[in-house]
């Protein structure tokens, strides 16, 4: 494994302590300790959830993908899933901000660009697995 790729990977790990923290936040909401409405609360679990099992899905496709038979393309095409741990969760939680919204607002879009970045990301890093291991046989 690069230097680049341990470091920005350790970078990555420590955000999950952030995301852990976010969970502190959520128990407010929850608790009715920070005034929240239905829709924020959902958004808000949905933004929490998401941010946490995509940053981790996101290191294990940056390892598997270290193989050294994977073309070198994978890599960057596997990041996008990491990008879909950035872009997803910020749609959910900015897209309900402020005082009791009724809708959510146009940041939900970042949601769906989450989504066709965690798709390209997940096709492209199993299409470059393959032709890993199929260069092995």
């Amino acid at each position: 494994m690069s230097a680049s790729t341990l470091i920005s990977s350790g970078i990555i790990l420590l955000t999950v302590v952030g995301i852990a923290y976010g969970g502190t936040f959520l128990l407010r909401v929850v608790n009715g300790r920070f005034p929240a409405n239905d829709l924020q609360k959902s958004y808000f679990r949905a933004g929490h959830a998401h941010a946490g099992v995509l940053v981790i899905l996101g290191l294990v496709v940056r390892l598997l993908l270290e193989g050294p038979t994977v073309p070198d393309w994978g890599h960057p095409v596997g990041d996008l899933v990491l990008v879909a741990a950035i872009l997803m969760p910020a749609g959910f939680f900015l897209s309900v901000i402020g005082r009791d919204p009724r809708a959510p607002n146009r940041l939900r879009y970042l949601v769906q660009a989450g989504a066709v970045s965690l798709v390209i990301g997940l096709i492209g890093a199993g299409v470059a697995l393959i032709m890993g291991g199929l260069a092995l046989v």
